[in-house]
């Protein structure tokens, strides 16, 4: 604790400064000072865990970090330090965004990123104004990050994040065991997922045997009142196999452990490769384009196991067993190491969603 803050909870707690006991009662009784003090706590306490200390050495910042955004968003972000020069990606909507400006100094790494930071367009929608140079400063404690986004004129962003492991090696796919498979969608109605965020409009409905979402939406962004929707369950490393239709020009996606997206366009579709059909989104690029024209039906097999992926789209191995090195935009979150549920994407255009089943996996045979 520095000395600016001993002597504002001095200054709160001491009756002989400032207000009576009383007084300071009624203050934290009420909304407003409920909020002060849960604010001025949050404050003190951050400043305790992510000061100044010997973790905030510059290799102590190296590495892929998984964020939970101050709006609750999953983020991701890398730093790497190669000869003395920094470099990094941080990834918070759309794809990954290079960070630049590195300077460390006193424990704490500090580099700027452009955004936008004008009113949103409509709550919880897209922020708007002229791309801005903000800076950034990240402290450590342990594995775990504090990343501060200064806000001209404004309350600073708080982004908390923890060091994700190493990647393993790549697993032996033929010595996986697999699980009964679990039918996740009934055909008949939603039993079994909800919105991820209840106070979305809810385009989905069991329509002939299919998972529908229907929006009016034709645009790509990543905001909109439509709403995405999960499983209630969570699974850990699994195998999933689901068909999907999506019209001419259409986007949804298909999130494994909540996690990782395989894009959901058409053959067609103005998003290729990082970005297109068969691809876990801007991690794994497929080998080909094996989709079908917007308005047929496609179907994936996607496996997840040791943060690797392997992709079957419409019958043909695009993926092969290949390193997911984080999270992929959207996600439901950003820990990649715990279990998820699968989340469908409704905040971009209408889609088709059957025969959704999954076998997690049981474990890895030594023979």
């Amino acid at each position: 604790m520095n000395q600016l803050q001993r002597h504002c909870l001095h200054s709160f707690i001491d009756p002989r400064i400032g207000l009576g006991l009383s007084s300071r009662m009624d203050f934290i009784s009420s909304a407003n000072g409920l909020r002060w003090l849960l604010a001025f706590l949050f404050w003190v306490v951050g400043s305790l865990t992510f000061g100044e200390s010997p973790d905030g050495t510059k290799e102590g910042f190296v590495g892929h970090w998984a964020l939970k955004m101050s709006n609750g968003a999953a983020g991701w972000m890398a730093l790497e330090l190669t000869e003395g020069e920094w470099s990094g990606q941080l990834w918070t909507v759309g794809e990954p965004k290079t960070i630049k400006g590195f300077r460390y100094a006193a424990g704490k790494l500090s580099f700027s990123r452009a955004l936008r930071i004008g009113p949103p367009e409509y709550p919880g929608g897209p922020y708007t104004g002229e791309r801005e140079m903000l800076d950034l400063e990240a402290s450590l404690k342990g594995d775990d990050i504090r990343v501060v986004m200064k806000i001209p004129g404004g309350q600073p962003f708080v982004h908390l994040g923890k060091r994700l492991p190493p990647l393993p090696p790549r697993p032996d796919l033929s010595k996986v065991k697999f699980g009964k498979p679990i039918e996740l969608f009934n055909g008949v109605d939603l039993t079994g997922w909800k919105l991820i965020n209840p106070r979305k409009i809810n385009g989905w409905k069991v329509k002939d045997g299919e998972l529908v979402n229907e929006t009016p939406k034709k645009t790509f962004d990543a905001f909109a009142p439509y709403g995405n929707l999960r499983t209630e369950r969570a699974f850990g490393d699994s195998k999933l196999t689901i068909e999907f239709n999506v019209p001419p020009g259409g986007n949804s996606g298909i999130y494994v452990r909540g996690a990782y997206e395989a894009q959901v366009v058409d053959r067609d579709s103005r998003m290729q490769g990082l970005q297109g059909v068969g691809a876990i989104f801007s991690r794994v690029k497929p080998t080909k384009n094996a989709g079908k024209p917007g308005g047929q039906w496609q179907s994936y097999e996607i496996t997840i196991v040791d943060r690797h992926a392997t992709v079957v789209l419409n019958g043909e191995k695009v993926i092969d067993n290949q390193p997911v090195i984080g999270n992929t935009n959207g996600a439901f979150q950003a820990d990649v190491m715990s279990p998820g549920p699968l989340h469908l994407q409704g905040d971009h255009t209408s889609v088709r969603y059957r025969k959704i089943i999954l076998y997690p996996v049981l474990g890895q045979t030594d023979g």
